[in-house]
């Protein structure tokens, strides 16, 4: 299955997003089991996966007894391994290889919010977009998903913000609105020592990440991540700054650049390669912001960790 941008106006979602909001481990069973027995039950679906902590895992297995059989079993911190982006990827290679006709399947899902998607509010706020995009970038799939928040590790700005990117709330915000809204705060502005480069050159940046103390390894993705985004151009200009893992690079751009899905819908062939674009940047670096520059044109700033 290839991710496809529909926007909201377009086209009705064949994609069922809910989200649940626990705080005690029987409140979370109260909500996955009678999920995953309608997973189990509905045809033309292969079988529902829970992804969810390893202890609620336990949980889900003690009470399901024999039907824990048919229900698959993902440690989220497996799922959940890398940036918001990667969750995308994730998920869309995961339908490919396992839904059902026109992508049916019932995914149980939570977010590793005691790690990295609640390490800060600036973190918080890529899970919450994506959150919302998904609303977007899965549309076309018959894919029913239940997002499960707990209360006890995720704090109560982080659930109210979610169920404005949940369908299934009563302040369901449209996910464009809500994206707009997120991209809204100021990025830190670059320092006064920042170092310049005439253009995106992916050996000048993989030299400059080296001398800033990435390894070799982690300085060639970077630079070739900098040179993908910078397929957006005309470039007018590239800023470098920061120390080992979090080097920063900003491009500016000749064009505006409006689409909030750029760089999120996966390619065809699913594998990360280069000639992907902003594609290839946002699943190797941890932050890619896009934000309306100077002139018309567009900041992008990517930052590797």
């Amino acid at each position: 299955m290839t991710a496809t941008t529909v926007r909201p106006t377009e086209a009705h979602s064949a994609f069922t997003h809910r989200m649940s909001a626990v705080g005690t481990d029987d409140a979370f069973l109260a909500a996955a089991l009678p999920f995953l027995a309608e997973g189990i039950a509905a045809p033309d679906e292969p079988q529902p996966v829970a992804i969810a902590d390893p202890a609620k895992l336990d949980l889900l297995r003690d009470a399901l007894g024999p039907d824990a059989k048919a229900v698959g079993f993902v440690p989220h911190t497996e799922w959940y391994a890398g940036s918001a982006a990667n969750a995308v990827a994730r998920a869309a290679g995961h339908l490919a290889a396992h839904a059902g006709p026109g992508g049916r399947i019932h995914l149980l899902m939570e977010p590793v919010w005691g790690g990295r998607a609640g390490r800060s509010p600036r973190e918080s706020a890529e899970w919450i977009r994506y959150e919302a995009l998904a609303n977007l970038l899965f549309a076309p799939a018959a894919t029913t998903a239940l997002c499960v928040y707990d209360t006890r590790s995720a704090g109560p700005a982080v659930i109210e913000a979610a169920r404005r990117a949940h369908p299934d709330s009563d302040v369901y915000e449209d996910p464009l609105r809500l994206a707009a809204e997120l991209d809204a705060v100021p990025l830190p502005p670059a320092p006064r020592d920042a170092a310049r480069l005439t253009r995106p050159d992916a050996g000048a940046v993989r030299a400059w990440a080296e001398r800033n103390g990435l390894p070799v390894a982690d300085a060639e993705l970077f630079g070739t991540a900098v040179a993908e985004a910078a397929v957006l151009g005309p470039v007018t200009g590239v800023t470098l700054w920061g120390e080992a893992p979090g080097c920063v690079c900003e491009l500016a751009l000749g064009r505006r650049v409006d689409d909030p899905l750029a760089g999120f819908v996966p390619p065809r062939d699913g594998d990360l390669a280069p000639g992907q674009g902003l594609w290839y940047a946002r699943q190797v670096c941890a932050y890619v912001d896009l934000r309306p520059g100077d002139n018309g044109g567009t900041t992008v700033r990517l930052q590797y960790a």
